[in-house]
């Protein structure tokens, strides 16, 4: 299994998971020709995806869709909550239907030699999900845009290979930042972004010793700075009773516009 984050951050996201022969792209929430030369940086083309996988409708996640819809032929995998958002929207009621495929959560599918398991997460969109991702017995997490995680979400993450997993915003950043009160309260709630604070927390319940990347996604540009994400979620392991430390662990942040390389497990 292959996986590198192309870009994670509140202003756009898209991940690439893959294997020899199978190739998919989770959220395209960048330019096609970004997205397009991230590919050609790793030897990919778009006609070797097999498939675009969506979390939910945010902008941040499907910006890329329309262009990459048009000049691209591979199916869409969606909920269908998302599905039926994306019909109400101007710029994305023109895709064919016929290329959207509904998934449900913990109802895997399968493309290639690689088995897909969306999974719930509690985000303030129509039917919002993560995603497990497996090549045998390895297995590639994303978990973003969640408000407050669960017994149900840590046993979705347990056991992974790797993990990007949301670290949104400082809470005090937030607080004393120039958002709106109501904006502020969305981040906050638990349909909201899941803080830094509370990615180390999470973490620390799913640590095992063959992680081999560990990614802080999703960052804040107006809430939140790597160094601090980084040394937030190290100072919650410390505390944790997890027996792990933040700097013998394959943890760094994904950041929003260079791609973070290819993890191969």
């Amino acid at each position: 299994m292959r996986f590198e984050s192309i870009a994670s951050g509140s202003s756009g996201n898209c991940i690439y998971v893959g294997s020899d022969r199978t190739h998919l792209l989770m959220d395209v929430g960048i330019s096609r020709k970004r997205t397009g030369q991230a590919l050609h940086d790793i030897g990919l083309d778009f006609k070797d995806i097999d498939g675009i996988f969506l979390t939910h409708e945010h902008s941040d996640h499907i910006m890329g869709l329309p262009v990459i819809a048009k000049y691209s032929q591979m199916p869409i995998y969606a909920t269908k909550g998302t599905i039926r958002a994306l019909a109400r929207m101007p710029k994305y009621r023109d895709i064919d239907p016929d290329r959207f495929i509904c998934i449900r959560a913990d109802e895997p599918v399968s493309v290639g030699d690689l088995k897909i398991d969306p999974m719930t997460i509690s985000h303030d969109a129509a039917e919002p999900v993560g995603y497990r991702v497996y090549e045998g017995s390895k297995k590639a997490c994303i978990c973003t845009d969640l408000g407050c995680y669960t017994d149900y979400t840590q046993a979705c993450l347990q056991d992974s290979d790797v993990l990007l997993l949301e670290s949104n915003h400082d809470i005090n950043m937030l607080q004393v930042g120039h958002y709106p009160y109501s904006l502020k309260q969305r981040i906050l709630g638990n349909r909201g972004h899941l803080s830094n604070a509370a990615s180390g927390q999470l973490l620390s319940r799913v640590l095992n010793s063959h992680l081999k990347g560990i990614f802080l996604g999703h960052l804040s540009k107006e809430n939140n700075i790597p160094e601090l994400a980084f040394e937030t979620v190290r100072v919650e392991l410390m505390f944790s009773e997890a027996g792990y430390r933040a700097e013998e662990l394959p943890i760094r942040v994904a950041e929003r516009d260079v791609p973070s390389g290819l993890v191969e497990l």
